[in-house]
């Protein structure tokens, strides 16, 4: 055999391997939107436990087509430094438009890559509405909620990752950026376009008196939303493995690099088990030491994770460990604020991925800083860089969240009214109880 058709071979192989890869991780991030729909049905009142189930599901559905018709598509088209106006003459945004005749966009023997590349990031998608979908549940109408999810998880938040998440964006290459697994692209970006959601859509029925004062609000399992916690960290491995690159050819990379991450870096596997496990384990246990709460313990799980993303395959595992307890620290503190504020996050997911995903953010600028990037044309990191990419993912979360829901509340398709809350949105809007034989009973 020629040194032409072994590397032929080795081609193939690498190749078909990625598509493996990136297949199995998809199914896996699947496992993200279980344990969220287990979360936030936990956590609703036995009255509501259907409506949230059927919210979660449905933002799941409508999702994939709003990212097939334009999100990756736009993806591509913010790879060439612009801020506002796509840049739809990009070269690969000509050839993922979905209507178009280069075949990127559809079944393709000589294209393995970009079926399952969609795949991943679709899955990326869905997370970024799940995030916001536990923060709202038991009080938004059904056809507001997939309006916001349609645009959000669509196109809103992919802008972020053509800024930040890609070698062309302009965070990126005049900034230095780095956010390796999306502590800002992702969760910034989802807990503040729920933040600008909740500001008008207002609290759940009984949160806070006349008086300013507020009184819990127990879901009706407290099992349930804590074994969704779990399903969700099951998911996240997936959700971190997909942020690699696979050496491959169809994936711009020669099989003997090894693995790089979405900066173009080498990075492995290996860096990410040691960072991911130890920032985590440090999130759990601040959480457990300054609250004493297993719901907010399981929720210092994913701050941990959120925490070490930006830098997952830089961190030495101590200095994970420390980053993830800081996450963990501030999360219920956080959440607190916003309570004080008249903000009723149902879930804390503001705290857990709006907030702490800043903290992810800005540690790598605090501790990383002059890293190096992959290109001479790439500024290094540094603490500036790392604070206007935070910033930008706010304002990118935020703005719309809240612009979007407060011309929806006016139009009157943001919030069930009292006596439909009163009641309960599963025996009012759906055919569909929960526990029908208790409600029979009761």
């Amino acid at each position: 055999m020629s040194p032409e058709e072994l590397m032929a071979v080795i081609n193939v192989v690498a190749d078909t391997a990625m598509e493996g890869y990136y297949w199995w991780a998809t199914a896996i991030m699947i496992a993200i939107h279980a344990g969220f729909m287990m979360y936030e049905m936990g956590a609703s009142r036995a009255k509501n436990v259907m409506h949230t189930g059927v919210k979660n599901i449905l933002a799941f559905a409508f999702t994939i087509p709003a990212f097939f018709v334009v999100g990756w598509w736009a993806y591509w088209a913010y790879q060439s430094g612009n801020i506002f106006i796509p840049d739809w003459n990009h070269e690969f945004a000509q050839y993922y438009v979905p209507w178009g005749d280069q075949g990127g966009m559809g079944p393709n023997h000589q294209d393995g890559a970009s079926g399952i590349f969609w795949a991943a990031f679709t899955l990326f998608a869905m997370t970024t509405a799940s995030i916001v979908s536990g923060s709202v549940i038991e009080r938004i109408k059904m056809s507001g909620w997939l309006i916001l999810v349609t645009i959000f998880g669509g196109f809103i938040w992919i802008v972020g990752a053509g800024w930040g998440w890609s070698t062309g964006g302009w965070l990126v290459a005049d900034w230095g950026f780095r956010d390796v697994c999306a502590a800002g692209v992702v969760h910034m970006a989802a807990g503040f376009f729920a933040l600008g959601v909740l500001v008008n859509l207002g609290p759940r029925q009984g949160r806070f008196n006349a008086d300013g004062s507020t009184n819990e609000v127990a879901g009706h399992s407290g099992p349930m939303a804590a074994a969704g916690l779990m399903v969700i960290i099951l998911g996240f491995f997936g959700f971190l493995g997909a942020c690699l690159i696979y050496p491959s050819s169809m994936a711009g990379t020669s099989a003997d690099l090894g693995w790089i991450n979405i900066y173009g870096i080498k990075s492995n596997l290996s860096a990410f088990a040691f960072n991911t496990l130890m920032g985590m384990a440090g999130g759990i246990m601040a959480a457990w030491w300054v609250t004493r709460d297993a719901f907010w313990m399981m929720g210092g799980a994913l701050c941990g994770i959120i925490s070490v993303a930006s830098g997952i395959d830089l961190w030495y595992p101590g200095t994970a460990f420390v980053v993830g307890a800081v996450g963990g620290l501030i999360m219920p503190y956080c959440h607190k604020m916003l309570t004080s504020w008249g903000i009723d996050d149902a879930v804390g997911a503001v705290s857990v991925h709006g907030f702490v995903g800043i903290w992810g953010v800005m540690s790598v600028g605090i501790l990383l800083g002059g890293y190096p990037a992959p290109s001479a044309d790439i500024p290094a990191i540094s603490f500036t860089g790392q604070l206007v990419g935070a910033i930008s993912f706010f304002l990118l979360g935020f703005v719309p969240g809240y612009v979007l829901s407060w011309i929806l509340n006016k139009a009157g398709m943001l919030r069930y009214s009292e006596a439909i809350l009163e009641k309960g949105v599963d025996s009012t809007e759906g055919e569909t109880q929960a526990y029908p034989d208790f409600q029979k009973s009761a």
